[in-house]
């Protein structure tokens, strides 16, 4: 009998202790859902926003190119004999860079210079005979046919000489074009590897680029042309290098829009002294879109971007977005336009930080 009130007894204890254990294992539960839906407040760090002078502005990139590029070669055919200049080099206006064989071309002027001289003796010869036979004929010594005749051997001598004489110019001129010559002042870019082919007239043998300036085409909406003066001053930089300038400037605005992209075409001219820049290459030019106003300054990791540039701000124990409008953009800073004063902004928003959320300040 006492054994088994001992083992009832000891069964309700065993029972009692379960249904407390369950109980208070729900309650944790129950504790870390309600945690779980009612987060506290995320934590932020803040950073100082100063005010700073900037001016609107908007960046836009494109290709660097050549202000000047050309592909030339011989006007006459003939052998390439010499070539003077080698790629990579640079050339003044007026340089000879290649030349043809001037064998042929030089015998065609010393046979042109022969004709010359042999119809200015014909020419003088008639003229002289022309002129006594007009003498003669006053004193009736010579009949007037005689005297027209004569007359007329003397105008074709004369017409003989000058053909003669343009045969010579253009003898000579071929042979000048037996030497190709810079057209302009520039750097040789590409060129044949050698010398001895047979070269046709009018076939492009040598590239020629003047890379001081280089020009940068770009294309800007309607209502920067109205702010883009010719002769204005815009910053530009190289594209993954370290190149820049503050001297390059509008060359030309075109008050015709690209029927392709509905925007204005707009050309740059960038001072290249010393080749810091490279042709062909991308680079970014920051057009002045405005008067100089008064800005913000603040860390680049502060703005966030997804639906449009934004900065947080703490209000109380919240936060509140905040719109900007970014007039520069480097790599550790960007200056801001705002719509309202800010003193503090927060700095890395998380990227599921919203309007309104509760934070603490660390």
């Amino acid at each position: 009998m006492n054994r088994k009130l001992v083992f009832s007894l000891t069964a309700a204890a065993v029972a009692i202790a379960a249904a407390v254990a369950l109980s208070t294992g729900a309650k944790a539960k129950t504790a870390v859902n309600l945690a779980a839906n009612n987060p506290g407040p995320a934590p932020v760090t803040l950073t100082k926003v100063s005010t700073v002078k900037s001016a609107p502005r908007e960046e836009i990139t494109g290709a660097l190119q050549p202000a000047k590029a050309l592909q030339v070669g011989f006007e006459v055919g003939g052998r390439l004999a010499r070539i003077l200049v080698r790629k990579g080099a640079s050339v003044g206006e007026g340089q000879i860079i290649a030349q043809l064989d001037p064998e042929l071309a030089d015998a065609q002027v010393q046979q042109a210079e022969a004709a010359v001289k042999a119809a200015e003796a014909q020419s003088s010869m008639a003229t002289d005979v022309a002129g006594r036979n007009a003498e003669l004929q006053k004193s009736g010594s010579v009949s007037d046919l005689q005297n027209k005749n004569s007359a007329s051997g003397a105008t074709a001598a004369a017409a003989q000489l000058q053909a003669a004489r343009a045969q010579l110019a253009q003898a000579r001129a071929a042979r000048r074009r037996h030497d190709l010559k810079a057209p302009f002042a520039g750097v040789l870019i590409d060129a044949p590897d050698q010398v001895g082919a047979t070269i046709g007239p009018g076939n492009a043998l040598f590239t020629l680029e003047q890379l001081d300036p280089l020009v940068l085409k770009l294309t800007v909406s309607d209502t920067a042309r109205e702010v883009l003066k010719v002769g204005t001053k815009v910053h530009v930089e190289s594209v993954g290098a370290g190149a820049s300038t503050e001297d390059a400037w509008v060359r030309a605005v075109i008050p015709s829009a690209d029927p392709a992209t509905r925007r204005i075409p707009v050309e740059l001219v960038v001072p290249n002294k010393g080749a810091r820049f490279t042709a062909h290459t991308l680079a970014r030019a920051v057009l002045p879109m405005g008067s100089v106003e008064e800005a913000l300054s603040l860390p680049a990791s502060a703005l966030s971007s997804q639906g449009g540039d934004h900065v947080y701000v703490v209000a109380g124990e919240s936060v509140r977005r905040i719109p900007v409008q970014v007039l520069e953009r480097g790599a550790q800073k960007i200056v801001v336009k705002a719509t309202q004063p800010i003193d503090q902004v927060v700095n890395y928003p998380a990227p599921d930080l919203q309007d309104g959320a509760r934070v603490s300040v660390k």
